[in-house]
């Protein structure tokens, strides 16, 4: 983009210089000020070009809250200029309170409209209709999903849809996260980056980063979710308390944690796994090995067999915390 817009930027500064010279030309008057002309309009010219680079963070949503906030400030300047209560008054007077009523209409329009430039869909010139009952297909990360990581593995498998949203404000988060004197919450916040990075990689993956901020961290979740709500489109997420708040407000929440859940391989007793024994277990003899979903496997009569990979027989298949506990005994090992 900077390379597109640097030969832009040039050439509006050149035709700006060479305005200004042209002006002088035209205008016998002026004839011996060509050069104080030329070079008024390149100081222009290098003015609007700081005024762009002013303005790179400033988003198209901003751009149609400033418009609708002046032409709400102007209507509403008119209407009172043109009212009854100046009816009598001095033209002179008439004037000046005029002038008061437009800079001061349009300025707390604008400064309203900006503050609340994420409660509406207006983009000037294209007005959006979605469909309120109807789904849009995009699902917005939070910072726990990103700093998570198995996101990317989803993505990659084709099970998300093709368009992500990453809110700035939760990409600020996470730098902010990455720069903490925590080495725990640094490791998470640079894995929340690369993360990102990882995103952007994978093709045919749109990641879209609305420029929406918040004044206050606590209000994080909240803003997430009127986001999601007004995009109709679902969160992802590892944090229960934001699954809690999005279903309140009837937002679709995809939980990392219910994924995972729901694809834990069910073993039935009987079945032969092929597992590798890691480790001795509690009991004499024992050897512990883990399928792939994370579930323990204690054989019996294995211990020599550390080390090695084994084809078991399910005994037993006990519910734990973690997910389950299965006890197996030794059919052959390799």
């Amino acid at each position: 983009m900077n390379r597109t817009l640097l030969p832009i930027r040039l050439v509006f500064i050149a035709i700006c210089a060479a305005a200004g010279w042209l002006i002088c030309y035209t205008i016998t008057a002026w004839d011996a000020w060509r050069w104080l002309g030329t070079l008024t309009g390149l100081l222009i010219g290098v003015l609007v070009v700081l005024t762009d680079i002013l303005l790179r963070g400033f988003s198209l949503r901003g751009l149609s809250a400033i418009t609708l906030g002046l032409g709400m400030g102007t209507l509403i300047a008119h209407w009172l200029g043109v009212s009854p209560l100046f009816a009598s008054a001095d033209p002179q007077y008439l004037f000046l309170a005029q002038i008061s009523l437009f800079l001061i209409s349009t300025y707390l329009c604008t400064v309203i409209a900006l503050r609340g430039k994420d409660e509406f869909n207006l983009v000037i010139p294209y007005v959006r209709f979605v469909p309120q009952e109807v789904e849009s297909g995009i699902v917005v990360l939070d910072t726990s999903a990103l700093t998570d990581g198995r996101v990317v593995r989803i993505c990659e498998a084709g099970f998300l849809p093709s368009t992500l949203m990453i809110p700035r404000f939760v990409v600020d988060e996470m730098q902010a996260i990455a720069e903490s004197s925590d080495p725990l919450r640094q490791a998470r916040g640079r894995r929340g980056l690369e993360t990102l990075a990882a995103l952007r990689r994978i093709p045919g993956l749109e990641i879209r980063v609305p420029e929406s901020e918040v004044n206050n961290r606590k209000d994080l979740e909240a803003k997430l979710v009127f986001l999601a709500k007004n995009e109709k489109a679902k969160i992802l997420t590892l944090d229960s308390n934001l699954a809690k708040l999005a279903e309140f407000q009837g937002v679709r929440c995809l939980n990392l944690h219910a994924l995972t859940r729901a694809l834990r391989t069910e073993v039935l007793v009987g079945e032969r796994l092929e597992i590798d024994l890691v480790k001795g277990g509690k009991e004499e003899g024992q050897a512990v090995g883990f399928l792939e979903n994370g579930d323990m496997v204690v054989t019996e009569n294995a211990k020599t067999w550390i080390g090695s990979r084994v084809e078991v027989e399910v005994s037993k298949a006990v519910p734990s915390g973690a997910g389950k506990l299965i006890f197996a005994r030794l059919v052959r090992s390799e």
